[in-house]
């Protein structure tokens, strides 16, 4: 099943993201998380996809693992920024035999690592030609990202938005967007994405922050904007853990109840694997 199905008029779809575990670490424990997560009754799961295709295989694997035993649907992330045109043919070809039917396609994060990396030289340079591919190889449903503060390396938000038109128009299905913190901000993305002829639903992803030295690893990452009332909180509770946690989780529950009472077409939760946190909120806002 593709997971545009899901997004009807009137319903508002609830989806969750988790990653994968370091290579040091049991899958056992990932399962362990979506066991707990799949009592909340997600639309789908989905799973990400490491820099520079560092979790590719476990990524396939989870995600098959996901499919076959929990009857979820699930969407497996897909970058394509280090990968020549054969390795992504060949990866599309082994998520379409494990039976998982969606991606998502992202060009990926620059190996921060490598100085001398030379993203011209690459066969991929943006995810509307992995989508174009994925397109081609398979009758996949395909997922992309979209960035309602502008992604980080794009200096105009005009600009920004015609490489989203561009994805949408190579045969996106449903965008997701990078974590803000304002809802006022994806509001007014979605009125400038419609008016240049942007039909395809764009669900609002959330990103609760639940202790203070994430937000800045967060923030360096995404180029999101921190609104007042969040810099509040972090003044307030950032040195006492248990505090913040807590004030996280009632300050994610509210920006989720602003956007379900504004007909968004679902929430998509980046859990970072922590699902009694992830649990809370979703009851909070009436999703469970």
């Amino acid at each position: 099943m593709k997971v545009l199905e899901l997004y009807k008029p009137g319903s508002s779809v609830l989806s969750l993201e988790v990653f994968p575990p370091r290579r040091d670490y049991p899958l056992e424990t990932i399962y362990q998380t979506v066991e707990e997560l799949q009592k909340l009754n997600p639309g789908f799961i989905s799973v990400t996809y490491g820099a520079g295709g560092s979790t590719r295989d476990r990524t396939v694997e989870i995600a098959a693992h996901i499919k076959k035993h929990y009857s979820m649907e699930v969407v497996a992330h897909l970058t394509c920024v280090a990968h020549c045109r054969s390795e992504v043919d060949a990866i599309l070809e082994s998520l379409w035999q494990e039976n998982i039917r969606n991606i998502m396609a992202l060009r990926g994060d620059l190996p921060e690592d490598d100085p001398t990396f030379d993203i011209n030289a690459c066969e991929y340079r943006y995810a509307s030609e992995l989508i174009r591919d994925a397109r081609k190889k398979a009758d996949f449903g395909i997922l992309a990202a979209a960035y309602p503060e502008g992604h980080p390396e794009c200096e105009r938000l005009d600009q920004d938005l015609g490489h989203l038109k561009e994805k949408v128009d190579s045969g996106v299905d449903v965008l997701i967007t990078q974590f803000f913190f304002d809802n006022r901000k994806y509001y007014d993305f979605i009125d400038k994405a419609e008016r240049i002829g942007i039909t395809c639903p764009i669900v609002p992803g959330i990103m609760p922050v639940l202790n203070a030295n994430q937000i800045k690893r967060m923030l360096y990452l995404s180029g999101a904007s921190l609104p007042g009332t969040l810099v509040k909180l972090l003044d307030l509770y950032g040195e006492v853990p248990a505090d913040m946690e807590k004030a996280g989780i009632d300050f994610a529950s509210r920006q989720i109840e602003n956007l379900l009472s504004n007909d968004v077409p679902g929430i998509h939760l980046y859990t970072m694997n922590k699902p009694r946190q992830i649990t809370q909120i979703v009851k909070n806002v009436g999703m469970a």
